[in-house]
């Protein structure tokens, strides 16, 4: 199934082919095909139904939509499904409901489909995060205000930001049925370790601690998060190489997409993927942080 980051870039990039004045009639038959999938999500579309609509091959369709878009006409379909899904959760509908509007036609179907790609029941989707203690501290560091959050499992979340609130309202919006607590000696001891052990990390350059990962995210955002996880210090990978590492070569703007979507910075070092002509290319916290992690983890590499 197609990731939510996969059918984003795939908006994007239909977005940028139409805002180029890209006229050519093969782009023009890919849009139309996209926009047909949007329409028609609930309904089953086979390939030969979409080769149908543009008078292209069942093969030749598949091959170019993925070429042009990062994922397949089907993935597409399922992204777009899966998105109108947890919409309807979230606008409170029923699961039961929230299910049968979306097109999956069967409860089994999107429990299998839908934890697998969302990290969690559907139920528990349409929560929030309602029912967890996520426990959270701030720190100032060499690179700004920084914050740290935590569950019952390990690290959730760290973000940079300007202040506190803003810091909070991230967090919120990321978690926002669950119990947030500032940390406090009696409900997360180790939460004030963990930040003092990361702020040396940045500020002094210690290393990277070694901490458990409460990792939440899309089956393709989860291995490229994992893959990222093994990029030693001081290395660099390219988006590309990202993409052919986790056995999906095409899918680099998916790739570069899940590390925008890395809500846990530093400790998932998605800092270290650069464009391929060398370039930083971006970073969801400033490229100035993203130069200083880099030339910091270089410049211990060297000695």
């Amino acid at each position: 199934m197609a990731t939510l980051s996969e059918q984003a870039m795939s908006e994007q990039a239909m977005q940028e082919a139409i805002a180029s004045g890209d006229k050519s009639s093969r782009t023009q038959q890919l849009i139309k095909v996209a926009r047909h999938i949007e329409e028609y999500f609930e309904e089953k579309l086979t390939l030969n139904d979409l080769s149908d609509v543009v008078g292209l091959s069942a093969s030749r369709l598949q091959r170019v939509f993925k070429e042009a878009f990062g994922v397949s006409p089907k993935a597409y379909q399922d992204a777009i499904r899966m998105g109108r899904f947890k919409q309807s959760l979230k606008d409170g509908d029923g699961v039961t409901d929230a299910i049968f509007a979306s097109g999956y036609g069967s409860v089994s179907r999107v429990y299998g489909e839908a934890t697998r790609n969302i990290g969690m029941t559907p139920k528990a989707y349409r929560a929030g995060g309602a029912g967890e203690i996520i426990t959270y501290a701030c720190r100032q560091t060499a690179l700004g205000l920084i914050m740290m959050a935590v569950t019952a499992r390990g690290v959730c979340f760290v973000q940079f930001g300007d202040d506190e609130a803003s810091l909070l309202s991230q967090l919120q919006i990321e978690f926002p049925k669950a119990e947030l607590s500032a940390s406090a000696d009696q409900n997360a001891p180790e939460l004030d370790d963990w930040m003092q052990a990361l702020d040396q990390h940045i500020s002094q350059g210690a290393v990277r601690p070694d901490l458990p990962l409460d990792m939440r995210g899309t089956a393709f955002q989860m291995k490229v998060w994992q893959f990222l996880l093994s990029v030693r210090e001081g290395d660099v990978i390219s988006y590309g190489e990202l993409a052919d590492s986790i056995e999906k070569p095409k899918a680099f703007r998916a790739a570069a997409s899940a590390c925008g979507s890395n809500r846990i910075g530093i400790l998932i070092p998605c800092h270290r993927v650069i464009r391929g002509d060398g370039s930083l290319g971006g970073y969801r916290w400033g490229l100035e942080r993203k130069r200083a992690l880099l030339d910091q983890e270089r410049a211990k590499k060297g000695t």
